[in-house]
């Protein structure tokens, strides 16, 4: 019997890891973003990053893939993954936005994809946090932990709001305790 409990709970478990293991953050592109949220509002996270970028790799290995930042960006956010030294030319708010200097078979650095400047990126990685109607709240650069990650996730869905000022963000950082794992 004991070994039967026990051979049960280790199965959940493994079923468990799992599982979380397959989830993945259901990410879209820059022109299927407006389409989406005509269907159903929601705020938006752009992952902006380049190929050639460790801290961005370093974030899909650690971060994007951790179940708690899936969970909540899958049930709260539209995400969006972005090459900013991309070639392809793409729709935003009725524009189209494109890397004239790109160059291709170029190796490592290349030429920066205009949407990545209409976003005031400056570095890699940055999120960018767009409001429901697509209007961008902050772009936030550098590497986040799946902790240091929830504090910005749950600020933009749950606390933000146009005019909210840097008071109410120290306020919110300050009691802010982070329940991701």
């Amino acid at each position: 019997m004991m070994r039967t409990l026990v051979l049960s709970v280790v199965l959940l478990a493994s079923s468990a890891s799992l599982f979380a293991q397959g989830a993945a953050i259901d990410w879209i592109s820059v022109n299927d973003l407006e389409a989406a949220q005509a269907k159903e509002p929601r705020k938006v996270l752009i992952d902006v990053y380049t190929k050639w970028c460790g801290p961005c790799k370093m974030m899909m290995r650690n971060t994007f893939t951790n179940a708690d930042v899936i969970s909540y960006i899958n049930e709260n956010f539209y995400a969006v993954k972005f090459d900013a030294e991309g070639p392809d030319p793409v729709q935003f708010q009725g524009k189209t936005f494109s890397n004239p200097t790109y160059v291709p078979n170029k190796p490592g650095r290349n030429g920066v994809h205009e949407l990545s400047r209409a976003f005031q990126v400056r570095a890699y990685p940055t999120i960018v946090y767009l409001d429901e109607e697509l209007e961008m709240i902050a772009p936030i650069s550098g590497y986040k932990s799946p902790q240091q990650l929830e504090l910005y996730l749950r600020f933009f869905d749950e606390a933000w709001a146009a005019g909210t000022s840097q008071e109410e963000w120290d306020a919110f950082q300050q009691a802010f305790s982070p329940t991701f794992n």
